[in-house]
């Protein structure tokens, strides 16, 4: 009795060790900047932190170049740059992002209209995001008096809240922040002023990865899918998740900053109208070109 009881705990113990190991095999890495983007899938990162690693957004390019996670939370932009010079094998599988930006003052009478012969501010000179900013601008007929530009948003944030006259390019979750800080900021997101369409940042997978793997891949999309339309369906959730991995600095900031941050889950292939809408924005910042048709992870 006492062998049968040894076999089979020996048997029990052997298939949890490959359970284990199966478990192990089959999960994927997916890093995110630790910033808006990287609210997507948080629900899914907090209950896995060591498969859902998150890095300052400056570093992401080394990501790609890396060539070692399984997925890549990432500006639109650059993974379609970095891939149609052929310095990355990630497919688009999803946009997940759809604009964050806000134009905001502490102005009372801060309207779109009285930007019309203002100075404003934008951040990121010669990036997508100033020339959407610039964009929207044209589309409303607004003509400001000067165009000066800092580095980052940070910057922008900081004059923001210094400079009672200023008017600048801003985002969320930090516009949400200013908001709370000092009530007399007026925003207005980009996003209501005629870019809804404009697709930031993406969910990119690897093709090692996808090749290996593709029915697995096609669960996780699943999975991040669902991630993504709880930051609309369920705020306070998202908003936990974030505060707790250190993407946003408390619930007050977060219930409020996570609607604004314009986070939806569409697939590669029925994004494809809108992110070629945004690349005929700037081309440049795609690499001249609208990406090629092997750009788009479809499912099979």
């Amino acid at each position: 009795m006492r062998k049968l009881m040894s076999l089979l705990l020996c048997v029990v113990l052997f298939l949890s060790v490959c359970g284990a190991a199966s478990a192990e095999e089959n999960a994927f890495t997916v890093v995110a900047p630790n910033g808006a983007p990287g609210i997507a899938l948080a629900t899914l990162a907090v209950n896995d932190p060591d498969h859902f690693p998150y890095v300052a957004a400056d570093t992401i390019a080394s990501v790609f170049a890396a060539n070692e996670a399984d997925f890549i939370i990432a500006p639109l932009n650059a993974g379609a740059k970095l891939y149609k010079a052929g310095k990355s094998t990630y497919k688009l599988a999803a946009v997940v992002t759809w604009g964050n930006l806000c134009f905001a003052s502490q102005r009372p009478d801060f309207t779109l209209e009285s930007m019309n012969g203002a100075v404003v501010t934008l951040f990121g000179e010669n990036t997508i995001n100033a020339s959407v900013a610039l964009r929207v601008l044209e589309q409303n007929g607004v003509t400001p008096s000067e165009i000066q530009y800092l580095a980052g948003a940070a910057n922008t944030q900081s004059l923001l809240l210094t400079d009672a006259e200023a008017i600048v390019l801003t985002a969320e979750p930090a516009v949400t922040a200013a908001k709370i800080k000092n009530p007399a900021v007026t925003a207005y997101p980009l996003s209501t002023l005629g870019a809804e369409q404009y697709t930031q940042a993406a969910l990119f997978v690897r093709a090692e990865t996808l090749e290996a793997q593709p029915e697995a891949v096609a669960a996780f999309l699943e999975k991040a899918a669902a991630a993504c339309a709880q930051c609309t369906d369920d705020v306070e959730a998202v908003a936990e998740a974030s505060v707790t991995l250190g993407i946003l600095p408390n619930a007050k900031v977060a219930v409020q900053a996570i609607p604004g941050c314009s986070i939806r889950f569409v697939p590669a292939l029925e994004a494809r109208e809108a992110v070629e809408a945004t690349v005929a924005i700037d081309p440049a910042q795609f690499g001249g070109a609208v990406p090629a048709d092997d750009f788009y992870y479809a499912a099979k």
